[in-house]
């Protein structure tokens, strides 16, 4: 299903994309990719390479790819389904539904025993999930050697790369998060990934249904996002990419997930709402439509028109995102489940826009003015959480022909 608002001309908004996107292919950078940009009423499709290294089924339109954080905005929709159902409240505590959060206590020091905590100022709250500000997530001591950290890693909790097959079961998951004291008072720092997996489950246990069964009813139904799932089934196995990833030194790809009898090839015991969405470029061009268009696709409202006014603004101070530069960027601070620039800072960011990225090898972002989304996909993942060139120069090709 194509959005009757878009006309599908095949044109160039964006001249020399398609060479620019094929040189990656050519050095042998990225197996295979699919690209689309949309912009006032006309779309660019632009795909290159292959499935997989060694294989000659080609990339097409309708092939899938891991889109690892790009679930994130998704799941942020879907929890303001709820709250525009009175099911949720942005400032309440979430305790309710999760009482394995309840009664949370804090470390005295991040990097101190876990012995060592102090009683949380507040209860958690759904604004604290959306925006990722619980007060758990990853740290900037990326060595993990913290006792924190040592204790993450031991019930598998923000392990790098997602592997849906190793996650146990939301409300196992969820139990072990709630054994753990908090690394910070909820709302005092901004701190990735985890806030939007603690979402998944409120937003399943609220809505009486998984969340992915949700998203199904909810999103994917409404937008005709047929291929966007948290598995492939084998009917579609054929059309997943191969996932790589690259040796940080030299580059060189190495399988992280195979399509058939892969992490994605069967249904996970956890629908992660930070990272587990399979998706392709026009599944996700409707999405990316939808939040343009203030939450209306085509004849169907998923959201009001305020409420995607809410999810796209900044809700960040720049203390409680200091030292992420990193992952945010000097110029972009962060609305409900995605970022939002702030700034000016290049050519494609300005205040207003919108997005994020999977480190799985993807990018997405909207700009109201321009009313404009931009979407690449890959299948090779990131080696920092500065987004490789290949998505720079996505961006700039796209922006370099807006006169």
């Amino acid at each position: 299903m194509i959005n009757t608002e878009i006309k599908n001309t095949g044109g160039t908004l964006a001249p020399g994309l398609k060479e620019i996107l094929e040189g990656y292919v050519e050095r042998g950078e990225i197996p295979g990719l699919a690209a689309l940009v949309s912009r006032n009423g006309m779309v660019q499709v632009e795909t290159a390479g292959t499935l997989a290294l060694g294989e000659n089924v080609p990339v097409q339109r309708d092939s899938i790819f891991r889109i690892s954080s790009m679930t994130k905005p998704v799941t942020a929709v879907a929890a303001m389904i709820l709250v525009e159902e009175c099911k949720l409240r942005l400032d309440d505590p979430v305790d309710i539904w999760l009482p394995e959060l309840a009664d949370r206590k804090v470390l005295k020091k991040v990097d101190g025993p876990l012995s060592e905590t102090v009683q949380a100022s507040r209860p958690i709250t759904l604004r604290d999930l959306l925006t990722l500000r619980m007060g758990m997530g990853h740290l900037l001591n990326f060595n993990g050697t913290y006792p924190i950290q040592l204790a993450l890693q031991k019930y598998g909790i923000l392990q790098g790369p997602p592997k849906p097959q190793h996650w146990p079961s939301p409300d196992k998951w969820i139990e072990q998060v709630g054994s753990l004291p908090l690394m910070y008072q909820p709302g005092e720092m901004w701190m990735y990934d985890l806030g939007l997996d603690v979402l998944g489950v409120l937003i399943a246990r609220a809505a009486g249904q998984s969340l992915e069964t949700f998203m199904q009813e909810r999103i994917f139904g409404p937008l005709g996002m047929k291929d966007t799932a948290f598995s492939v089934p084998e009917t579609k196995i054929g059309r997943l990419a191969t996932s790589y990833m690259p040796d940080y030194k030299t580059g060189k790809l190495s399988v992280y997930d195979e399509a058939e009898g892969g992490q994605w090839s069967r249904p996970p015991a956890f629908p992660m709402g930070s990272a587990g969405l399979v998706s392709t470029v026009d599944d996700f061009q409707a999405f990316g439509q939808m939040m343009l268009n203030k939450g209306r696709y085509g004849d169907t409202r998923i959201l009001s028109r305020p409420t995607v006014e809410l999810m796209t603004t900044n809700h960040l101070t720049r203390k409680q995102i200091s030292g992420w530069e990193l992952f945010l960027g000097e110029s972009s601070g962060w609305g409900f489940g995605m970022s939002v620039d702030i700034q000016r800072a290049n050519l494609w960011s300005k205040p207003g826009n919108f997005g994020w990225s999977g480190g799985m090898g993807s990018t997405w972002a909207c700009d109201p003015a321009e009313n404009l989304t931009g979407i690449l996909l890959t299948q090779v993942g990131w080696t920092s959480p500065e987004p490789p060139r290949v998505c720079s120069d996505f961006w700039t090709c796209i922006y370099r022909n807006i006169g």
